[in-house]
């Protein structure tokens, strides 16, 4: 009987580690993920990250921008470059369209970001990486022409902010 039960015990702590595992690793094998034709989308090509971009949403409606990330990367209204997505969720609700940015902090300086819009590809270039607080975002205001992304950071908290910069080709 205490074998029978201590078999039970290891199996279920096995299911249970995958279950909340899987998702995570899913980001490092990823499947393919279906664009439907005539969509714009995300692609970053270093970290395997392919998402839908959902447009003109607005960044200070929770309820609005969670819908929005469900589906995909934001592209914030009133911001022509500006770009949100979640990089971790609880392992229940991780799927690979709403974690698109689980392994943003990955990218380094030289890194390709590719916008696929109205049937153009632009090629933008990471030149900047950087972690900021939630009420920092003077950050998100520059002068140049450049492309900005966002996640929660450090993984699994949305302690901090990172965001990573890059210009067109």
């Amino acid at each position: 009987m205490r074998r029978q039960l201590s078999s039970l015990l290891i199996i279920s702590s096995l299911i249970l580690l995958i279950f909340i595992y899987l998702p995570f690793l899913s980001a490092y094998f990823p499947s393919q993920i279906n664009i439907p034709k005539n969509s714009d989308y995300i692609e970053i090509p270093k970290i395997g990250a392919k998402a839908l971009i959902i447009d003109n949403v607005d960044p200070w409606n929770r309820g609005e921008y969670e819908k929005a990330l469900e589906k995909g990367v934001a592209k914030a209204k009133g911001f022509d470059n500006f770009f949100f997505a979640h990089s971790s969720l609880p392992p229940w609700k991780m799927t690979r369209t709403n974690t698109a940015f689980l392994r943003l902090g990955e990218l380094k300086i030289g890194d390709q970001i590719i916008i696929h819009q109205d049937g153009t590809d632009f090629i933008h270039q990471v030149i900047d990486k950087k972690e900021v607080w939630p009420n920092e975002v003077d950050k998100l205001i520059t002068d140049q022409d450049v492309l900005i992304l966002q996640t929660c950071t450090p993984l699994g908290t949305d302690f901090k902010r990172l965001l990573i910069f890059a210009k067109p080709t």
